[in-house]
């Protein structure tokens, strides 16, 4: 789903600042994109306001162009970088780029029907948010 959206620099700056607590970059997140995002976007680890797209250059736009970006290690988040990190999902990932938009938006319904699944919360246990990273008050 990260292929439509922004980001607020806090939800990932700590792979382009201080990934194991020691003041370093993640080593999977792409050298020169994280030089860029330094240089432009998230200029300091306490940065609460620049938005980053998600999916540079079709942050609007329902397509693979995320798939893109996450093969050339180029995914904002952990979740992303960990893609490439196992076998089937690696596997998943260059499937997609070599296949059809519509095996994309096949795949993609499938995934979405499955996460629908998982540990749904009904009636008073659960909520839905106004801003998915913040509990509604």
């Amino acid at each position: 789903a990260h292929t439509i959206g922004i980001s607020l620099c806090t939800s990932f700056s700590n792979r382009l600042y201080n990934f194991t607590g020691k003041g370093d970059q993640d080593p999977s997140l792409d050298s020169e994109y994280a030089k860029n995002l330094k240089t432009f976007k998230c200029k300091n680890i306490n940065d609460n306001t620049t938005i980053v797209e998600m999916d540079p250059g079709s942050r609007k736009t329902f397509d693979l162009s995320y798939y893109n970006q996450v093969s050339k290690r180029r995914g904002l988040f952990e979740s992303d970088a960990a893609l490439l990190n196992n076998a089937v999902t690696k596997s998943l990932v260059t499937q997609l780029l070599q296949g059809s938009l519509e095996n994309f938006y096949a795949e993609f319904a499938k995934s979405i029907e499955k996460m629908g699944k998982i540990k749904v919360k009904t009636g008073s246990e659960g909520e839905i948010r106004k801003q998915c990273a913040f509990v509604n008050s």
